[in-house]
């Protein structure tokens, strides 16, 4: 897109502090307030995100008027990045279950994008009775034994900690370099402006992304080296409808070089038929999620399908 943005409703209604382990878990909602809500949507974000990664997801997702989509800034990230440690899956897991009781949802569709599809998963595993369906975005299938977790860890861990120590000279000069981002080249919105403003943090004449390290790290240790998070959707019960979205093109938009290889979906679909596995074409591992695509209405659709058939 060039020239002036289009301006976008504002999707979400509220946003309010959620008491958890160290401090307050800061959440949006988008629709109905949950007491008065037919379904609750769960929304997870990615590792080095925030909530504001589901803009356009959710003004899709509540307008009918009887959802309520909760999306949390998962610890360590977005407004709840001052949370202290101990971090890792189980301590999102934790978070999510305060936050469900803090509403008063006894049970919720789950939709995790990258990082909120491992943590989705798990608490498919472990709280199946609060997962009324599971949407994966680009990532949560299980992840098989490799012969160097180590360095497939280290791999993961430089690449997120670079983008965390890299600093500009200014909001708007940070807000530049994400528009500058192979994978936004054509689907830079308003959406995705708010998001790149809300992701940093401004100190010592410099803006940087406001994510923790500790919780990046953290966070990736557990989904390459512990099985209960790596291998985690091959325990969800069947209680409730799971889907995977597939993204055709990586994080720099590049069809070669996607976060899950399309010969990794045909045998997952394979051996587990009753998984529904969309592959969404046009699309990134962002675009499918945010921004001026075909991607968040697709996303908005699976949801429409969980609802109908699990929640």
């Amino acid at each position: 897109m060039n020239g002036a943005l289009a301006p976008l409703s504002e999707p979400f209604d509220e946003f309010y502090e959620v008491p958890v382990a160290g401090g307050s878990l800061h959440v949006a909602r988008a629709g109905a307030r949950p007491e008065e809500a037919e379904s609750i949507v769960l929304a997870l974000h990615g590792v080095t995100a925030s909530l504001m990664t589901w803009r356009s997801v959710a003004r899709t997702v509540a307008a009918p008027g009887d959802v309520c989509l909760l999306a949390p800034d998962l610890r360590g990230r977005g407004r709840s990045a001052n949370l202290p440690g101990p971090y890792g899956i189980a301590a999102h897991i934790d978070d999510l279950i305060k936050l469900l009781d803090h509403v008063g949802a006894r049970r919720a569709i789950v939709v995790g994008h990258s990082l909120g599809a491992y943590v989705g998963a798990r608490l498919a595993v472990e709280h199946p009775e609060r997962v009324a369906g599971l949407v994966l975005l680009d990532a949560g299938l299980p992840l098989p034994a490799l012969a160097d977790p180590e360095a497939m860890l280290q791999t993961s861990l430089d690449a997120a900690v670079m983008r965390l120590a890299i600093t500009f000279p200014s909001a708007d000069a940070y807000v530049a370099g994400w528009r500058a981002h192979p994978a936004f080249a054509d689907a830079w919105n308003d959406d995705i402006e708010v998001y790149a403003r809300y992701d940093l943090i401004e100190e010592h004449n410099t803006a940087r992304c406001v994510a923790s390290k500790d919780a990046v790290r953290a966070d990736s240790t557990d989904m390459v080296l512990d099985d209960a998070t790596r291998l985690a959707l091959d325990h969800v019960p069947a209680n409730g409808p799971v889907q995977v979205l597939r993204a055709e093109r990586g994080l720099f938009d590049d069809e070669n070089d996607p976060l899950i290889p399309v010969d990794q979906l045909r045998a997952f679909a394979a051996d587990h038929p009753e998984v529904r596995v969309e592959q969404v074409a046009g699309v990134n591992h962002y675009t499918l999620v945010m921004g001026d695509s075909p991607g968040p209405a697709r996303v908005a659709a699976a949801i429409d399908l969980a609802r109908r058939h699990g929640g």
